[in-house]
């Protein structure tokens, strides 16, 4: 287990030898991209520009959150809105390899325009062990690719600076902490977004109801815990399926889409165990999905499998 302090004085040379110049840092909102930010921005000052990407990719609410949470921990950041290139990207594609693989390209390019105009190619991210690990780098397969891992071209003139690179997630939270980042142990949530909660393909549509599906997830998970019905779980999220299903409206039969719930526990994100939610939390789930999103979603199933056989995210 690292020592946090010992860490971060180690991370602020490492950055400053690896940095002679100027570097674009990757800041997504989430704990890994902003704690190496903030790394970043200790070690280098303003010569680490952090950039914050709208993909159209993210959860209600996230830019507003992100930029709350950037606010608190004094990091300055540009936000830039690329929504329409991203989902562009992943027009027709359905397997989730390449949805990754195309959204780790869009990130690639749009972070090389943005190294030319600053005239640096250093690229600071918050890649972990399970990102490298999971995508290759230490088993025979490749369990996914991680869009911060495999979407890298070997042709890319970014230098990679990842200085949290050998760390588990249990890890760069006791981090964060050190660094005083609010919320260190907030959910994680995927770096290609909502892309990989929406199981085939992905459009503007589907991102909605995938969106409103995921919200009323994390709402009502959020309302249990504060009312002590059940403890915080590591992760909890929805996912939107690849499958139309019959349901009833009235008297009337009708086909919708389905979404599946997932809630995990875990500390280092490498195993996972499907959390035992109590009944009344699902059922007040399924009747919010299902009446937010009325007949467009027609059921709601729980997903009960632990990582592994599964992953964590379906995609």
């Amino acid at each position: 287990m690292v020592e946090p302090k010992a860490f971060v004085a180690s991370a602020l040379e490492q950055l400053k030898s690896a940095v002679p110049g100027t570097a674009i840092v990757a800041a997504s909102g989430g704990i890994d991209s902003t704690a190496a930010a903030v790394l970043a921005q200790r070690a280098l000052g303003d010569r680490a520009q952090a950039i914050f990407v709208d993909t159209g990719l993210l959860r209600a609410g996230e830019a507003e959150r992100v930029a709350g949470l950037f606010r608190a921990t004094g990091l300055a950041y540009r936000p830039i809105e690329a929504s329409a290139r991203f989902v562009a990207a992943l027009k027709g594609v359905r397997d989730p390899e390449r949805k990754r693989k195309r959204i780790g390209a869009e990130f690639v390019h749009l972070f090389e325009e943005e190294a030319a105009a600053l005239g640096t190619d250093r690229l600071v991210q918050g890649t972990i062990a399970p990102d490298w690990i999971e995508s290759g780098g230490a088993l025979r397969d490749t369990i996914k690719t991680h869009h911060n891992v495999g979407g890298i071209p070997k042709a890319s003139r970014l230098v990679l600076v990842e200085p949290l690179r050998d760390l588990y997630k249990d890890e760069v939270r006791s981090v964060a902490r050190e660094l005083g980042i609010p919320e260190p142990d907030r959910q994680p949530f995927p770096g290609p977004g909502l892309a990989v909660r929406v199981h085939g393909p992905v459009d503007a549509e589907r991102l909605r109801r995938a969106r409103v599906a995921n919200a009323v997830v994390e709402e009502e998970v959020d309302r249990a815990v504060a009312a002590h019905e059940m403890a915080r779980p590591w992760q909890y999220f929805a996912v939107l399926l690849d499958a139309r299903t019959v349901g009833v409206t009235g008297d009337n039969r009708i086909h919708g889409d389905a979404v599946s719930v997932r809630v995990v526990e875990s500390t280092d994100a490498m195993t996972a165990t499907a959390a035992a939610v109590p009944a009344a939390v699902l059922a007040r789930v399924a009747r919010r999905i299902t009446r937010e999103l009325a007949g467009e979603v027609v059921r709601v199933l729980y997903d009960v499998t632990d990582k592994p056989p599964a992953t964590i995210e379906w995609e």
